[in-house]
């Protein structure tokens, strides 16, 4: 569905911080400014169906994938460990340049992300064996998100760029993120409740760098996963990852560049 929005101001950020002041100690990150939309904006969820959304390598959703009071919601199989076969979903269409925003709360403990730049092919069996992902996850109690560097914390480019500040909503409640990516000016972006906590390069030597040093390029690596085409499309589609817990997705829009 498609609405053609006329000359507004957008809010970047629609939350406002609430991170644990510990976490806040001595972080004075800046606001992004709001900016003026004068382009296209497309919903990817009618907040009603799961139209323009199928599981990846498949056909349909799964039965658990759900909309429940205008939300998308992920219900996890019982008795299911995750990397037993996922139930991913990805865009209908694939995306270059875009602007993204999506508004998500993840349950306690849990642990989810979004992809982009994905290619779907019987050649990959996972989504995130060709497209980059923003870490989604309960910062307060996954032990992901107490490693150090934070590599594998909210908002961070997974295994590769760590955010600059932590000011992630706790579980059960709403987050923001507004992820930008440009191929035609070399920069991603990531924005979370109002505060850009992330930026690299897309393609190129850094990007290579970003890679090379990460689990999907590091051979020496103790969690080195081979994906020798990891982040090398730079069309591909956009996916919600199923990390075996549940979570929430609501306000899913997107603006091409």
């Amino acid at each position: 569905m498609k609405n053609l929005v006329p000359v507004l101001c957008l809010s970047l950020g629609l939350i406002s911080c609430q991170a644990n002041p510990k976490k806040r100690k001595n972080i004075e990150p800046q606001k992004i400014q709001t900016v003026k939309v004068t382009k296209e904006w497309t919903s990817l969820f009618d907040g009603k169906t799961l139209n323009s959304w199928h599981q990846y390598n498949g056909e349909g959703v799964g039965k658990q994938w759900t909309v429940e009071e205008s939300t998308m919601v992920f219900n996890p199989e019982e008795n299911r460990n995750y990397g037993e076969g996922g139930r991913n979903i990805v865009t209908d269409k694939e995306y270059t340049n875009f602007v993204l925003s999506i508004e998500w709360k993840i349950s306690e403990g849990g642990n989810s992300g979004i992809f982009w730049g994905i290619r779907e092919s019987k050649e990959f069996g996972e989504p995130y064996l060709t497209g980059p992902e923003i870490q989604i996850l309960d910062n307060d109690r996954h032990p992901d998100a107490l490693e150090n560097p934070k590599y594998h914390q909210t908002g961070a480019l997974y295994d590769m760029v760590q955010p600059t500040s932590d000011v992630c909503n706790p579980a059960g409640e709403w987050n923001h993120i507004v992820l930008t990516i440009n191929h035609n000016t070399n920069k991603g972006s990531v924005v979370l409740n109002e505060i850009e906590i992330v930026a690299f390069a897309l393609h190129g030597p850094e990007w290579d760098s970003l890679v090379k040093a990460s689990k999907f390029g590091n051979k020496k690596a103790s969690n080195y996963l081979e994906a020798p085409k990891f982040g090398t499309f730079r069309t591909g589609k956009i996916g919600l990852q199923d990390h075996g817990d549940q979570v929430y997705f609501r306000n899913i829009k997107i603006k091409e560049l």
